[in-house]
């Protein structure tokens, strides 16, 4: 995906309505180092020195959401111990989430706990009793799901067969969604599929594949036959086969199947991925994309979750790492600039602001624009549009086009995005975008920089970068008219 269709998917994050459910879980981290081994036993003893909580299972996808910016609902099952009163605090009150989680009494919340020291994991301890519901909570889980269906984009059924899931809940809320007319995606677990009959998409990995089928699938050929087998089982729109460092294959009714390219990362850990994969397919078919586009965002989001530790949702800004794209899908709407803003901030990227109207670009251009690169992670340039330019320098100018402008510049690799503004001042833009730096050419003071006090008064800094001499559009555009006329 471009940077502009990454903008524009997460501009559109806000107004797709998730239902979430399936096995809530909670990932414990305890940290600390080694450096002797205990006494009783020859074995590494931990010196603790932290403990970090995060929502597992369906409650990774409900995290992912949330950083995604997605509104949604969480629905399953805790116990009523502290980490099941923890988990359910947590998937309440999370940003743009809430919803309804069924305390079962003499269930245990399941916990996993990894003992890690210098990065590496030296123990896992699973806490867990894998139960059914209870026929009350199970019916009290049902009427809690099906009036979230009534106001939701898409229904995702996350399965880690805790028990949460039972064939009554599957099968019911899988029919209400073809019902509804709203896509199903199931992120399954174990030997049955015939539960997820009539999902939307299923996604399983290649061992889940060749568990459920039976058959080894060790090349892309035989995933996509063995695949098809199992989606006309199940009677499914399609199936996205996760194939780790490979990518996907997406299998669908009556088309050819689609490889979906592994991005080029180092794998960390793979805990949670398809937690990832699930919400970030979610949200791209929630927002209106064809399933081979939303099928690549979640390659995407994959590719970006198994580049660092443990169970972690990613941030709009880990997906543009390695974007590319023509020079022209840096471009970017107006009416993006703040889902923009808001992905690149929170991804803690630093982000830094020029602007000009860089009609007919020259070295001095060029040196701008690599300099103020050089002072963050992200350059986003503000374009002045033909009709600002002719108000600010005559009818005569521009020599090109807002459009031709924006490509040229696109083209150049320190800048990320491109944004045209009508106004005299790229002031909006500015308080929009809220860069943690400003820059401009030497030949302006502080006291002269459009923004400069907007972006001081929030902590940003404003850079002043010197000039080539003897380098402007305007002394180019005076020496060529100087020869046309003596031509």
């Amino acid at each position: 995906m471009t940077p502009r269709e990454l903008a524009a998917l997460a501009a559109a994050a806000p107004n797709v309505t998730v239902a979430v459910v399936g096995d809530l879980m909670l990932d414990e981290t305890w940290t600390g180092s080694v450096s002797r081994v205990a006494p009783e036993a020859p074995v590494p003893l931990l010196a603790l020195s932290a403990m970090s909580r995060r929502a597992g299972g369906a409650g990774n996808v409900v995290e992912n959401l949330a950083t995604l910016g997605a509104r949604s609902v969480a629905l399953g099952a805790v116990g009523p111990e502290e980490e099941g009163a923890w988990l359910a605090r947590r998937l309440t009150t999370l940003p743009g989430g809430g919803g309804t989680v069924v305390v079962v009494p003499l269930r245990t919340t399941p916990v996993k706990r990894r003992m890690m020291s210098d990065g590496r994991q030296l123990l896992r301890v699973d806490q867990e009793i894998a139960a059914g519901l209870s026929p009350a909570a199970e019916e009290a889980l049902l009427r809690a799901a099906l009036e979230a269906l009534a106001e939701a984009d898409v229904l995702l059924l996350s399965d880690y067969a805790k028990g949460t899931l039972t064939a009554r809940v599957t099968s019911t809320l899988l029919g209400e969604a073809r019902r509804k007319g709203i896509p199903a995606l199931v992120d399954p677990k174990g030997r049955d599929y015939g539960r997820y009959r009539g999902a939307a998409v299923v996604t399983p990995n290649r061992k889940e594949l060749e568990e459920v089928s039976g058959h080894l699938a060790r090349d892309r050929a035989t995933v996509a036959s063995v695949g098809e087998s199992l989606r006309r089982e199940l009677d499914c729109d399609a199936l996205l086969v996760k194939l780790s460092e490979e990518g996907m294959l997406l299998i669908r009714r009556d088309e050819a199947p689609v490889p979906i390219a592994s991005r080029a990362r180092e794998v960390f850990d793979v805990t949670g991925a398809g937690d990832t994969v699930l919400a970030m397919l979610g949200v791209a078919l929630g927002a209106g994309l064809d399933l081979p586009s939303a099928a690549e965002a979640a390659n995407r989001a994959a590719g970006a979750a198994v580049a660092r530790a443990g169970t972690a949702p990613i941030h709009w800004a880990d997906l543009l790492d390695g974007t590319g794209g023509s020079p022209a899908d840096k471009g970017i709407d107006r009416s993006h600039l703040p889902a923009l803003a808001a992905m690149l901030h929170r991804g803690h990227r630093r982000v830094v602001f020029t602007n000009g109207c860089f009609d007919l670009l020259h070295p001095g251009h060029v040196r701008l624009l690599t300099e103020a690169k050089r002072l963050g992670d992200v350059l986003v340039v503000g374009l002045n549009s033909d009709d600002s330019i002719r108000r600010l320098k005559g009818p005569e100018r521009p020599v090109l086009s807002e459009h031709d402008r924006a490509e040229v510049l696109g083209g150049l690799d320190a800048v990320d995005f491109v944004a045209i503004f009508g106004e005299d001042t790229p002031e909006n833009l500015i308080r929009t975008i809220r860069p943690d730096v400003l820059v401009k050419g030497g030949d302006y003071t502080e006291a002269t920089v459009v923004g400069a006090p907007f972006v001081r008064a929030y902590g940003g800094e404003v850079v002043l970068i010197p000039l080539i001499e003897g380098r402007s559009t305007s002394s180019m555009v005076a020496r060529m008219k100087g020869r046309v006329r003596s031509e």
